[in-house]
């Protein structure tokens, strides 16, 4: 077990430990349980109290009326490995050197000098359980067990890296089919612990996996509700191919996209009654989000970020701005929302405050949203959001100012998406020195670059500040603080 602590931050985290924190991990009553649900590429629209339309939502709709939405939620980058090392270290995706979606023939991984959620919370007693797709690193030292998991079923990364077509047709030497470079793919493997049990072949088999990362967390919450856990469920899906169960194909007027989005809202309300039936709801705290925005080349197999700009891959509102409900039952204020900046790097200072534990002595980038939960007047822990992708420093916003550095990045607009599981074609654009209020125009369709120079100039100094730490590729500076990611074992 991994353990980084020094008496510094020891102080500083019980210095930083609020009301609710200390009273959660009174002896009166058990640390609050945490869970995260978290989504493969769907976008901000693809909830129903978020505009969904074509299917329906029922459960994620009684979480937020339970429970707070949030309108202004950010992950790190909008790619998946990236994303989702963000969310378990409390850090831009940059910091701890891990860019883009690893595949099957990287030698990195996360490295284990980086304190996740699960070591933290496992430092306090906590069982920890993930049920799902993990991607940071698929060798025996970057899994979840060696990175303060208790248990793990699931994915070691993205559901579309097998050598199968779009249709489900296997690729060989004698039918490479329409992805020929699948070629290099091995079969999909399903690990259980470290160790490999099955493998996912057919779209038959992706469409077992939400009902059986589903299974295995109400196991992992009847075996652990007298005892303190962190339950992660990383789905799958809605990454292409689509895979969804019997009993909700069909089910939604928009297609396979609805059916599989009903079947993960199916599988969050297993998760809530789950709870409720062990009298562990009041106690818990749930939290729903997805790694980035939707991958719209996919046309009708893909979601919707309306009325954001573009998608996945991309750092406009459409890629790194997505859905995102937290319900702590009789903590949070029922039906509320917040329209603060906050962010998936926030989650970890935040459950460290709510639960008393020590923060990682490596440094983080997130911050206590605990005020903003509580909907503490005036309350406003996230200032500043760096746009990062890929080393380049894309974007910076501050309140409600946005302002892009000249890049280029991939377009879905004016394209004709792809149809039943096969992509559309991408284009690229260039991003100028833009400027947009998102209060104002959430579509980021009026630049006012010319408008403001007094912004642009601060937000070009608050700019520079993080290059000197974390370097910028657009400007060709190195970042000092930047920290590798781990590599297999020689």
């Amino acid at each position: 077990m991994k353990r980084k602590i020094s008496g510094d931050i020891v102080i500083a985290a019980l210095a930083a430990a609020t009301t609710i924190g200390m009273q959660s991990c009174s002896t009166d009553q058990q640390a609050p349980n945490i869970v995260i649900i978290l989504t493969d590429d769907q976008g901000y629209a693809d909830v129903g109290v978020y505009g969904a339309e074509g299917f329906t939502t029922p459960n994620l709709d009684k979480m937020a009326a339970d429970g707070m939405r949030f309108t202004n939620f950010y992950v790190s980058q909008a790619v998946s490995s990236a994303s989702r090392a963000a969310l378990l270290t409390g850090c831009y995706s940059e910091r701890v050197g891990i860019r883009g979606a690893l595949m099957p023939w990287s030698e990195i991984g996360i490295n284990p000098q980086e304190t996740t959620i699960a070591e933290m919370l496992k430092s306090e007693g906590y069982a920890t359980g993930i049920f799902g797709k993990w991607h940071l690193g698929h060798q025996k030292e970057f899994l979840p067990l060696q990175n303060g998991f208790d248990e793990y079923l699931g994915l070691p990364y993205s559901n579309d890296m097998w050598p199968v077509d779009f249709d489900g047709t296997a690729i060989t030497e004698e039918n490479p089919g329409s992805k020929p470079h699948k070629l290099r793919y091995p079969q999909l493997p399903l690990i259980d612990g470290n160790e490999k049990i099955e493998e996912i072949k057919t779209l038959d088999d992706q469409a077992t996996l939400t009902t059986r990362y589903t299974e295995r967390a109400v196991q992992f919450i009847e075996k652990n509700k007298k005892k303190p856990f962190f339950l992660y469920v990383p789905h799958s899906m809605p990454h292409v191919p689509l895979g969804v169960s019997e009993k909700f194909k069909g089910k939604s007027e928009q297609g396979m996209y609805g059916d599989v989005i009903m079947e993960i809202d199916w599988s969050v309300g297993e998760i809530l009654n789950a709870l409720k039936r062990n009298e562990l709801d009041k106690n818990t705290i749930v939290i729903y989000l997805s790694d980035n925005g939707p991958w719209l080349n996919f046309g009708n197999h893909a979601g919707s970020a309306k009325p954001l700009r573009e998608a996945k891959g991309t750092m406009l509102e459409g890629g790194p701005r997505v859905p995102c409900i937290i319900r702590w039952t009789d903590r949070i204020q029922a039906n509320s929302e917040c329209n603060n900046m906050a962010a998936s790097i926030d989650l970890l200072p935040t459950i460290a405050a709510i639960t008393g534990s020590l923060l990682p002595v490596n440094k983080i980038d997130g911050v206590n949203i605990l005020p903003l939960l509580e909907n503490q007047e005036d309350a406003n822990p996230r200032e500043v959001f760096h746009y990062y992708y890929g080393g380049e420093l894309r974007a910076i916003r501050k309140a409600n100012w946005k302002l892009y550095f000249p890049h280029q990045t991939r377009s879905y607009t004016g394209l004709t998406p792809g149809k039943d599981g096969y992509p559309g074609k991408l284009s690229t654009i260039n991003i100028g020195l833009e400027l947009y209020d998102l209060n104002k125009d959430i579509s980021e369709k009026n630049n006012v670059v010319d408008n403001y120079p007094e912004v642009v100039n601060l937000l070009k100094r608050r700019a520079d500040k993080i290059r000197l730490d974390l370097g910028d590729k657009l400007m060709d500076m190195e970042g000092p603080n930047i920290r590798p990611a781990g590599r297999i074992a020689e």
